[in-house]
């Protein structure tokens, strides 16, 4: 299918498509069913990526990117997914590339230097950290126990995290907490840039949890206890943390979104091509009407979630919040791809649960998209109290009523 999408994006996406096909995917071979990708590797991935002009297509160019527009930048997102090692290959991988984007939005010029150029550079890594065991924050952000309280030029923090994606690689935590007890919590909550070396953060453990074994992606479980940092390593304006959260969540929802179309299409083209070449039942696969319907099912759901995005996309590079349709394309995207995969893997058989194949992968790492970046009931709720906003009470008016 075409798509509107800018002459720039396209070509930026056609690049990245030939630098995955023919760079990152021989080394994913590698290390399908073995120990996580090393560092060293994707720092040589990082440097192809450069020589292929496709490096940091999301960041300006005075940070060491390209400075695409989000519109531009869709396309070249689903490129990357087609690889479990593509979006970090390409330094558009979650959650560095959240972060970097809330960096660059409202970090000060020395948060920039000192964090945002490392990260962009792949020399640093970083964790966003918000979720909180129960009874703290997690699909209800109001929740949130962890505190920052002044004491002269320093905050301290004191709270409890978990499920903080990338926290026990991560030199610098972007941390959460209350600064206003008193107000609402979407009006008393700021963000922080605590390094993770600082005395006081304790990495308790890496939560056991499905996927993330080729990239070796974890999610922590963190305390803080008296953690000091200076005032100047405040991120934003002071208790405007749930703004700027959902400055970040909304763009890093549609790129979600698109690195997991991409990784939807690679499957549905392994499968294909293993339909097409499986004999069974006088003929191949691929020529059986119940794969070939479920294929359509799935291509053409695909191409709707392509669509919200896009339509979603344009409402962000207008300026609008677009929290609706960036909902709408969140929770349909996470469901269709999951559904997408799992087709995959039923068509390959006992290859599809095998690791000579990505699919295992892909389907161990598509599972957390319904929950990550809120969960499909946490958006159906967005989306129903819109829905229900705005009723015509004369459009029943005329029915009859019990009367006795």
């Amino acid at each position: 299918m075409e798509y509107d999408d800018p002459k720039r994006g396209r070509d930026v996406a056609e690049r990245v498509r030939t630098f995955v096909r023919d760079e990152v995917i021989p080394v994913e071979r590698e290390y399908l069913g073995g120990e996580p990708v090393s560092d060293d590797t994707m720092r040589q991935l990082r440097e192809q990526a450069k020589e292929y002009d496709v490096y940091a297509p999301q960041i300006p160019e005075e940070h060491g990117g390209l400075g695409m527009e989000i519109h531009e930048m869709l396309p070249v997102f689903e490129a990357a997914g087609r690889s479990l090692l593509g979006p970090g290959a390409i330094r558009v991988d979650a959650p560095d590339e959240g972060n970097m984007h809330t960096l660059e939005l409202v970090g000060t010029d020395e948060q920039k230097e000192n964090w945002l150029d490392p990260l962009v550079a792949g020399d640093a890594k970083s964790g966003f950290s918000m979720t909180e065991p129960n009874p703290g924050a997690g699909s209800d952000p109001k929740m949130l126990r962890t505190t920052a309280e002044q004491d002269g030029d320093e905050w301290v923090i004191n709270g409890h995290k978990w499920w903080t994606t990338q926290g026990s690689e991560a030199d610098v935590l972007l941390v959460m907490a209350l600064t206003d007890p008193d107000a609402h919590p979407y009006e008393g909550c700021s963000i922080f840039l605590v390094p993770s070396d600082t005395p006081g953060v304790e990495v308790v453990r890496d939560i056991p949890h499905v996927g993330g074994g080729v990239t070796g992606m974890s999610h922590a479980e963190i305390k803080y206890e008296n953690v000091r940092i200076p005032e100047e390593n405040l991120l934003g304006e002071e208790n405007a943390g749930f703004a700027i959260a959902q400055q970040r969540l909304g763009p890093a929802r549609l790129t979600h979104c698109m690195r997991y179309s991409g990784m939807a299409e690679r499957a549905l083209d392994i499968a294909k091509a293993y339909a097409d070449e499986r004999q069974a039942f006088d003929g191949p696969l691929s020529d059986k009407q119940a794969i070939r319907f479920e294929i359509a099912e799935i291509e053409t759901r695909l191409h709707a979630v392509r669509t919200m995005v896009r339509h979603a996309a344009g409402q962000i590079a207008a300026g609008e919040e677009a929290r609706i349709a960036v909902s709408m394309s969140k929770v349909y995207a996470a469901n269709v791809v999951q559904d997408a995969i799992d087709t995959a893997v039923q068509i390959c058989g006992g290859n599809g649960i095998g690791k000579d194949l990505p699919l295992a992968d892909f389907y161990e790492s598509v599972r957390q998209f319904r929950i990550v970046d809120g969960a499909d009931e946490v958006h159906k709720r967005v989306i129903a109290r819109d829905a229900f906003s705005d009723l015509d009470p004369s459009e029943v008016e005329h029915l009859v009523r019990y009367d006795g």
